[in-house]
């Protein structure tokens, strides 16, 4: 196996990282075996390091300022000549663009950043609204809104990403969320990433993605900024909310149905087990001894 293919399968495992566990991966030695060589491992893998930290929306200290922003396509700014080695990111709350190191995951090099003049306003009434938004469901949590120009017209991306890390527990979830609001068309269009790993004595991964898309009633465009704004981060959170619902509808499901029906109906012993009774059953001596009457279920 050539030093391509061994840097293409590290790369692989680093894109498969759960949520705030990439350098785990990184620094595991299966890993850094596979290529056997620390300086050509962190070069070969550069490329998915950067894939990575755009889709998760890695977040980072902005220079100079109080608060993170967020890694993602939409921060990414267009080189100014073809001759640039090192691509900046945008922190739209601070005006400030900046250098982002991927495998440090820390920013310098900060300058100023002149936004469209045009549509800073409403830029700035739905980044207001976001972080209200983000404060009020959020425990760890940074938003960023954006503004671009496409052949569809002028449009705000809304970016929201909260992380949760307890490896003393042996989990890590990841919340991420992005709408495009396009004043042309009057529409929004979203979509919400979760993923949650937990891994005490196992391995077990959950990754969903969840579309979302709806018009805007004329009342809201015709609004004043500050309001319109507040208004869309409103549905927005209308939406949220509803998915956060389904999805503990779910997990309620998947306890009282899902897990169960992966058992025996019927221990080897014929016997039904009396679940309410399994839940008052003190861990050691009472559960080794009716080891017997579960039997291999």
């Amino acid at each position: 196996m050539d030093t391509t293919e061994r840097v293409q399968i590290a790369s692989t495992f680093l894109l498969q990282s759960p949520p705030g566990e990439i350098n785990d991966v990184l620094n595991a030695p299966d890993v850094r075996n596979i290529i056997g060589d620390d300086d050509l491992l962190q070069e070969g893998i550069h490329p998915a390091l950067r894939e990575y930290n755009i889709a998760q929306f890695t977040t980072v200290d902005v220079p100079g300022t109080g608060h993170q922003s967020i890694i993602s396509e939409a921060a990414r700014l267009p080189a100014e000549n073809l001759d640039e080695a090192q691509e900046r990111f945008l922190d739209p709350r601070s005006k400030t663009s900046f250098v982002f190191d991927h495998l440090s995951l820390e920013a310098s090099n900060p300058q100023s950043f002149e936004p469209d003049a045009e549509h800073e306003s409403f830029r700035v009434a739905l980044q207001t609204a976001a972080l209200l938004y983000l404060s009020s469901h959020f425990q760890d949590g940074v938003a960023s809104v954006f503004f671009s120009t496409k052949d569809e017209g002028p449009e705000f991306v809304i970016q929201v990403v909260a992380n949760k890390y307890n490896p003393t527990n042996f989990w890590s979830g990841r919340w991420r969320s992005e709408y495009v609001v396009n004043l042309t068309e009057n529409t929004v269009v979203g979509k919400i990433l979760a993923n949650v790993h937990y891994y005490e004595q196992g391995n077990v991964q959950l990754s969903t993605t969840h579309n979302i898309s709806f018009t805007l009633p004329p009342a809201i465009i015709s609004a004043p900024s500050n309001t319109a704004a507040s208004k869309i981060i409103a549905l927005i959170e209308d939406e949220e909310g509803k998915y956060q619902i389904s999805l503990n509808d779910t997990y309620q499901e998947m306890g009282e149905k899902t897990f169960k029906g992966l058992r025996r109906a019927l221990p080897l012993t014929r016997q039904k087990i009396d679940w309410d009774k399994v839940l008052g059953y003190k861990l050691g001596a009472e559960l080794s001894s009716s080891k017997g009457m579960f039997g291999n279920s």
